[in-house]
């Protein structure tokens, strides 16, 4: 039961603060990149293994989550602490053993741990809105996003010892849970979740409106990841090397896709869904194309370009689910979510792996603008769905 007190707004603040939080381990070793590789010697294949192992580690929580329903036995207040604490333990424990195999392991864990939090959170924030939704998706994906770039917050310094800064984000994680176990509440519009069901997946790949919506989510997620795991390194190249600088730089661009989440989400309450996340493919993709032929130029310049790519990298995010949700049957919801959240993720291990393989070879230009076929792709599922058509309900046959 909700408090006499309680507002959907001061909830969506609590959760919010919980995210940025408890969401922070996820890119903790990319903050710390270049001292990993000096330390263990490692090469471009196993720093992107670091990254790779968080996304699969994710995926295998997710379902693991969706397949024993979760959601629906335990109070998402109390999924979300056990996820950040589990979460914590794990990335911590990357400095207790301090080898590139154990952190692999250990990454991959904390992976499986931030399953429980973030979807966690969606669901709780679901039960306080029911009109405005959208604009609180979009906060609720700008806190994810700052949760992402907070270990580069704490590496501002640029010279901070990598153990200070995953030490750090551990104890910021292990906050924001503690947040949420303490000062939230039960929304007035809990409703069971439906659950994972694989024998609901043909019919849910049957409907049109989930087949597009999953299309423009694969372009998305094409872009996203490799870009927020890579503008670090990036980054150390356009000031010559890792310092506050890149530390500060990294944090910015991506941090700034809590803006462009916010103003997507105002778009698709008053527009649409698909035309929030048509605008900011349409716009990422073309920042992917410029930015990395920029890393040459004097900071300034790089700095603005990145932003607008930050800015719109990940505003589209919310949209997609949201979409899924509004296109297929209430009792394929969980099936729907679940397959379209795994494959996406699946789908983000391409590019993190070949990002620095393709800087290697051709430069940053030729390797950023390897992510932008995503986003066109995105674009055209997007004015697919704008088109009338697109509005006629389908439904499994």
């Amino acid at each position: 039961m909700s408090s006499p007190g309680s507002t959907p707004n001061r909830q969506l603040a609590v959760l919010a603060v919980g995210v940025v939080l408890a969401m922070s381990p996820w890119f903790s070793t990319s903050a710390v990149l270049p001292q990993l590789v000096e330390r263990w010697s490692i090469s471009s294949f196993e720093s992107s293994m670091l990254v790779i192992t968080v996304q699969l580690g994710f995926v295998a929580g997710a379902v693991v989550s969706a397949l024993a329903g979760l959601a629906e036995r335990y109070p998402p207040r109390l999924l979300l602490f056990g996820g950040a604490l589990s979460a914590a333990t794990a990335n911590a424990l990357v400095v207790v053993f301090d080898s590139l195999s154990s952190a692999l392991m250990l990454r991959s864990l904390t992976g499986a741990a931030l399953a429980f939090v973030y979807p966690a959170a969606m669901k709780a924030m679901s039960a306080w809105f029911t009109r405005g939704r959208g604009l609180a998706l979009g906060v609720m994906v700008g806190a994810l996003t700052i949760g992402s770039a907070m270990p580069h917050a704490v590496n501002l310094s640029g010279g901070l010892d990598w153990r200070f800064v995953l030490l750090g984000v551990s104890a910021m994680t292990i906050g924001g849970g503690s947040v949420v176990l303490g000062f939230a509440e039960a929304g007035p519009h809990v409703a069971a979740s439906a659950p994972f069901d694989p024998g609901r997946v043909a019919s849910v790949v049957r409907i049109r409106e989930f087949r597009l919506a999953t299309v423009g989510y694969f372009g998305h997620m094409w872009e996203l990841y490799a870009m927020w795991a890579w503008i670090p390194v990036f980054a150390a190249d356009v000031f010559g090397g890792a310092g506050a600088g890149a530390s500060a730089f990294a944090f910015s661009v991506i941090a700034i896709g809590a803006a462009g989440s916010v103003h997507a989400g105002l778009v698709s309450d008053r527009v649409s869904r698909a035309t929030a996340a048509r605008r900011a493919l349409a716009v990422s993709g073309a920042m992917a194309v410029v930015v990395g032929f920029l890393v040459d130029a004097p900071w300034p310049i790089v700095l603005i370009a990145a932003l607008v790519w930050g800015y719109a990298v990940v505003a589209d995010s919310a949209q997609f689910s949201t979409l899924v949700t509004e296109a297929v049957p209430s009792d394929c919801v969980g099936t729907a979510l679940t397959l379209q959240l795994a494959s996406g993720f699946v789908l983000s291990v391409a590019t993190i792996f070949l990002v620095p393989i393709i800087r290697d070879a051709a430069g940053w230009g030729v390797a950023m603008m390897m992510l932008a076929p995503g986003p066109a792709v995105g674009v055209w599922a997007m004015r697919s769905l704008e088109h009338p058509r697109s509005l006629r309900g389908q439904t499994p046959t």
